[in-house]
């Protein structure tokens, strides 16, 4: 029989998914081309979930449901509240976009879009591999469709085709992994599988192979070397607003997984995962900035850009655990949160501006079409220069913060590689600064290549304007949301 409490847990997931079932049915008398009804129903809903995850994750209980097959805790719970946000975001940057491209005949693109946000849920707040796993696949097969959604668009649908095909394969991949980890342990709970390993009766040859093909599936859906060749032709076949879904929301339901299965499920296996995130990183941080320099493209390079930046995440997540001491785990993983977190915010202002300036029939994505943007519109000019300081690295924007947390905790653990590392880290972040210093030479030096003044709706001009602001008060104000990250996983780590 299951409980109260089991109930309790998954309220915000059950919201979710009953309201995206009532909006699929809602939709279909809906005539208006722009889906007013539909948009405000999603917004509404995404805004009760959202809250309802702030209060949850603000009363720092954690609560295990279905016969521990889901956990709830502070943790999870703020990585659901800031996912959902991020949907918000992206569907009032994306609605107009895809009006006019005939990409709204129909509701998919919201309800799609939170059945995705309803996989991220079940993946961030599962305790057991096959949750994980359902969860992952939900979240991915809306992806797919979400890509493919531009029916008579060629580009569009090979991206989708290039994504399933990777897709599947990464899939392949973690089940595999998990299945080893399930012969070797005889549990598929995330607990259960941690005291087995601790035990020390396992054989270590067998958990290793599975930790490998683990490891290849998380680094697949993180957008990593040498599993990141999806990410750079997804992101620029991809609709734009779709790249965004696809590029925003799911990376903190990634980290997620990450935190679930290697720490919590396998943290005593940490000297062996620890050495393959390294290599990741490593790989991540040098093809990621040397490639982003060669592109033309604006999505493309933000695409190179993104497995950079994943290689940062890395490098957190491989500093918790130094020579078996656990001491400094809380302030790497806090470290990696706030990245994975300062890191999304950024990209939904810089593609919320790349949306702005596309208009029907023309795809704002080469570099020379922000030529001259401050001088046609000073405000989204100013939004996109404040992400790419971010990105870059650059002080005041939260994400010099981002990179500071993540070099702090690699330089905590005293250890010369690690040190190495650092260094390593910053040399890629200097090569990564001139990508993003370009672009921004072209918007305020080069001549505009067309007058057209950039419009947008209100709702859109609004949430921008928010956007951009945080970006650079959370790099002015950083303690607060440090100090979430730090509780959330210090939580974790204490249950």
């Amino acid at each position: 029989m299951i409980d109260e409490i089991s109930w309790i847990a998954v309220y915000p997931e059950i919201i979710l998914f009953a309201m995206t079932c009532v909006i699929a049915m809602v939709d279909l008398g809906v005539k208006t081309p722009m889906r007013g009804l539909t948009y405000r129903l999603s917004l509404l809903t995404l805004g009760v979930v959202a809250i309802l995850q702030a209060v949850y994750a603000s009363a720092d209980v954690t609560m295990y449901a279905f016969g521990n097959m889901v956990v709830s805790d502070t943790m999870g719970n703020w990585l659901k509240c800031f996912a959902t946000v991020a949907v918000m975001v992206t569907l009032v940057y994306g609605r107009p976009y895809a009006a006019q491209r005939d990409m709204l005949r129909g509701g998919e693109i919201f309800t799609l879009s939170m059945f995705g946000l309803l996989g991220m849920f079940v993946m961030i707040s599962g305790n057991n591999f096959l949750v994980i796993y359902l969860g992952l696949e939900l979240l991915t097969l809306s992806s797919y469709a979400l890509v493919a959604l531009r029916r008579d668009n060629a580009t569009a649908t090979e991206a989708a085709m290039k994504y399933f095909v990777l897709g599947a394969m990464a899939s392949g991949f973690l089940l595999y992994g998990m299945s080893m980890m399930y012969g070797a342990t005889g549990t598929l709970d995330v607990n259960a599988v941690f005291k087995a390993i601790a035990s020390g009766q396992v054989r270590h040859q067998v958990l290793v192979f599975g930790l490998v093909f683990i490891v290849a599936g998380l680094a697949f859906k993180l957008g990593v070397v040498p599993f990141h060749m999806w990410i750079p032709d997804v992101y620029q076949g991809a609709p734009t607003a779709i790249t965004l879904m696809i590029g925003g929301a799911p990376k903190l339901a990634a980290f997620a997984i990450v935190i679930r299965l290697l720490v919590e499920g396998m943290l005593p296996l940490a000297f062996d995962w620890q050495q393959m995130l390294m290599v990741l990183a490593i790989g991540s941080l040098l093809i990621g900035n040397l490639a982003a320099i060669a592109q033309t493209n604006v999505k493309r390079m933000l695409a190179f850009s993104t497995i950079s930046q994943m290689g940062f995440v890395l490098l957190g997540l491989m500093s918790g655990v130094v020579n078996g001491n656990t001491l400094s785990a809380a302030n790497a993983y806090s470290s990696a949160m706030f990245y994975v977190v300062s890191y999304v915010l950024t990209t939904l202002a810089s593609f919320g501006v790349l949306l702005l300036l596309s208009r029907e029939g023309f795809e704002s994505e080469e570099i020379a079409d922000f030529a001259g943007l401050n001088q046609r519109s000073p405000l989204y000019a100013a939004v996109m220069a404040v992400c790419l300081f971010s990105l870059a690295g650059i002080p005041p924007m939260v994400g010099f913060y981002a990179k500071l947390s993540v070099l702090q905790a690699l330089m905590a653990s005293g250890d010369s590689m690690y040190l190495a590392l650092a260094v390593f880290a910053v040399m890629m972040s200097l090569i990564g600064a001139f990508y993003y210093l370009r672009v921004i030479k072209v918007m305020y030096f080069d001549e505009p290549i067309t007058a057209t003044h950039v419009v947008a709706p209100l709702d859109v001009r609004v949430v921008l304007c928010i956007n951009g602001a945080l970006v650079l008060v959370l790099g002015i104000l950083p303690s607060g949301l440090m100090a979430l990250c730090a509780r959330s996983v210090l939580q974790m780590l204490n249950t």
